[in-house]
């Protein structure tokens, strides 16, 4: 991690230092926001174990969506960094509004404004990565951003929590907009890394071009529907886990620390994974995690049914721990997969990537957050139809080839 980046002279250090923190700010925009779910309820007569609380996340997630296409194309013209900053001006907004927000309704809007803000970060990560990088560094390089990144799922919980402790619950929305402004001051520390020459007018039909360009190529589309489902099924566990574990399994207080420790694993592993994805192949790191993804959800399912939907305390978290691992680790190296090709439009494709997973993910998400009341069964049969169908998808994005050992596999 010490190697310059080419004709930059930024480590690699310096790099995903300031990709994990700028992604773990989108990560902080909900999971400090998680333990208040309770406090939010009584204050907008939500009644109790409700699903329109996860709202709070969907919501979140597809002002996200919404704002990716713009700011994929913003910063292949104008550049990374100055397309960055706006965003976090809008992810202050955002916070800012859903804090002193006296409905739910009104503190529905800022959260899509706080998710459109966030759309900047989410983009611009990938896409400084593809200008940095390519192949299966990038997969490294990216699989430690994600590492750097868990640091926040891992104590954003265990934050909101204090903040609710000693403060009214508006408080984790607050801090939120001050994390933003020290990543406003990074961003212009850390400069830019889309060279003049690379930079992409913005024209309809370019545009318009890129994004086919993006959903006609067989790796890109293959590797990004599969990303879609992954991500539906990792969303239900994000919005359901805190009346799962307060409502279903009766255990109020537990939320953050189980939520930090599922969080923690994630970290450990994924940055165990980009010490060895140069090694083993991004696309054979991506099928793996891929089919255990699966096979979590299988044996999720099996002890649902056993269990008449209420399976053990530890059995959810031990196999959730697994499916939301998998995933993560599916997420960043089947992006660099679906990125790989698309090194002149990487913006636009970085944005194309994020409108489907992030939009379509929370939608999918939605659909089964609804069903959840007193099992996790619905939990269970969804992540396994998604994953199936995910995993059916990857397979086609490889050519139809299930080899995980071969060295000279796809």
């Amino acid at each position: 991690m010490t190697r310059p980046v080419p004709a930059t002279g930024r480590s690699e250090v310096v790099v995903v230092a300031f990709l994990g923190f700028t992604g773990a700010l989108l990560a902080f925009g909900i999971d400090t926001a998680l333990p208040a779910f309770d406090e939010i309820r009584d204050r907008f007569g939500l009644a109790a174990g409700s699903g329109d609380v996860s709202l709070i996340v969907t919501v979140y997630f597809l002002g996200m969506a919404a704002g990716q296409l713009p700011v994929g194309p913003l910063s292949d013209r104008y550049g990374r960094i100055p397309v960055l900053q706006a965003s976090l001006v809008l992810y202050i907004i955002g916070a800012v509004g859903a804090t002193v927000s006296t409905d739910f309704t009104a503190v529905l809007v800022s959260r899509f404004v706080w998710g459109f803000g966030a759309s900047g970060p989410s983009v611009i990560t990938y896409a400084i990565a593809r200008d940095l990088y390519d192949g299966d560094q990038m997969a490294r390089v990216l699989s430690m951003v994600v590492a750097v990144f868990l640091i926040g799922p891992t104590v954003a919980p265990l934050i909101g929590e204090g903040l609710i402790a000693v403060l009214p619950w508006q408080s984790v929305f607050g801090a939120a907009a001050l994390l933003a402004l020290v990543g406003l001051a990074w961003a212009r520390r850390f400069g830019e890394s889309l060279a003049v020459d690379k930079r992409r007018p913005i024209e309809a039909t370019a545009i318009g071009r890129a994004i086919r360009t993006t959903l006609t190529h067989r790796a890109s589309t293959g590797y990004l529907a599969a990303m879609v489902f992954s991500y539906g099924a990792f969303f239900v566990f994000l919005g359901s886990s805190q009346p799962i574990i307060d409502e279903i399994y009766d255990r109020p207080g537990w939320f953050a620390a189980t939520f930090g420790m599922v969080s923690a694993v994630q970290g450990i592993s994924v940055w165990i994974v980009s010490r060895r994805v140069e090694r083993l192949g991004a696309a054979r790191v991506a099928l793996v995690a891929y089919m255990l993804n699966g096979a979590a959800y299988v044996a999720l399912t099996v002890a649902a049914l056993i269990a008449d939907g209420v399976p053990s305390f530890a059995t959810w978290v031990a196999l959730i721990t697994v499916a939301s691992t998998a995933s993560t680790i599916v997420s960043t190296t089947a992006s660099s997969l679906s990125l790989e090709p698309m090194e002149r439009i990487a913006g636009t494709a970085s944005a194309v990537r994020g409108v489907a997973t992030l939009g379509l993910g929370s939608i999918l998400a939605w659909v089964i957050d609804r069903q959840i009341q007193d099992t996790i069964t619905p939990m269970a049969l969804g992540g396994l139809i998604y994953c199936s169908l995910g995993l059916g998808i990857l397979l086609w994005a490889r050519g139809g080839s299930l080899a995980v050992l071969d060295p000279d596999a796809p």
